[in-house]
């Protein structure tokens, strides 16, 4: 009898925690993100080191611009899965911000390990869309005296292009409008379009049009 209780007990208590990280989850892809961190908070009690919920709390750490909080998270599940491009990206991801937050000299002390977080995920994943376009990012806005440069960020974006023509396009577009070239950016954006028919895509020309080449008709034209 008391072997019965035991179980009882212990089903009860695996079925409310797994009822308390589904309402969690649910709150978080409703982008209640205050609330779904109370939940998840309680859920890693009950269930000490649940990946997944680490990860939710780093995503929510990130929300809410808590770099440091979100690092930590994201540290300990890629020290944890090595193997893992998606930890490696979204650690390499929350260190870029930080760097963004902090002072250059700061910043530029973290550049390596920005830089190796997003050049592992890449080599573990070489179908990780997100991490090319952080080292297309990456390696174009970064000081030429520091690394940073042309010929590495168009690298990934020819990568990208291997891998999704969207994605690719979009990326030859942003190198060019960072170099102000501005009509060889509409080649590609207008591919990107072409191709995607998206919310983003249509965007990215739109603001070309508008606020690059200022022709106000080709962008009316694309609105219609």
């Amino acid at each position: 009898m008391k072997k019965i209780t035991f179980l009882f007990i212990l089903f009860s208590q695996c079925l409310f925690s797994q009822t308390l990280f589904e309402k969690a989850e649910k709150l978080f892809k409703e982008k209640k993100y205050m609330e779904a961190k109370g939940l998840f908070e309680s859920y890693l009690k009950s269930v000490p080191n649940h990946q997944k919920t680490i990860e939710y709390l780093g995503d929510i750490a990130g929300n809410s611009k808590k770099w440091n909080v979100a690092i930590d998270h994201y540290k300990m599940l890629k020290n944890q899965n090595p193997n893992s491009a998606n930890y490696w990206f979204k650690y390499g991801a929350a260190l870029g911000m930080k760097a963004k937050s902090v002072n250059k000299f700061t910043a530029f002390g973290m550049i390596d390990d920005i830089e190796t977080a997003f050049l592992t995920a890449a080599t573990l994943d070489k179908k990780h869309i997100e991490t090319r376009w952080a080292l297309v990012i990456f390696y174009i806005e970064l000081p030429g005296i520091v690394g940073g440069s042309e010929k590495k960020g168009t690298k990934y974006a020819d990568e990208l292009l291997a891998i999704s023509k969207v994605d690719g396009y979009l990326a030859k577009g942003y190198i060019d409008i960072y170099y102000k070239r501005y009509k060889a950016a509409e080649v590609n954006l207008l591919k990107a379009h072409q191709i995607g028919k998206s919310a983003t895509t249509y965007a990215k020309l739109y603001d070309l049009y508008l606020n690059k080449l200022k022709d106000k008709t080709k962008a009316l034209s694309i609105k219609k």
